[in-house]
């Protein structure tokens, strides 16, 4: 199935930003800014495909990026919520 493999490079690349970067316990601003950089490189992905050498797969690629940083914007969520709660 189409998307259980796009769920998988999705959490393929979960697991390299936190390699790169530890855990994550930003406040919901600084998620948006770093959600924002992404899509805009997927906008720069878009506009070098279209007018430039690049190739289209980088568009696919910065997207896995854009949803890998979604879901880690929301397990930091979900992790103050649970200290919120325990408190």
């Amino acid at each position: 199935m189409i998307q259980a493999r796009i769920i998988k490079e999705i959490l393929a690349e979960r697991k390299k930003q936190d390699k790169k970067w530890g855990k994550q316990n930003h406040i919901p601003s600084i998620w948006t800014d770093i959600l924002m950089e992404e899509v805009g490189e997927v906008s720069e992905a878009i506009l070098e495909a279209t007018f430039g050498d690049w190739q289209w797969e980088r568009y696919r690629e910065e997207l896995i990026q854009v949803a890998a940083v979604a879901i880690a914007a929301i397990e930091a969520f979900d992790r103050k919520q649970k200290r919120d709660a325990d408190v």
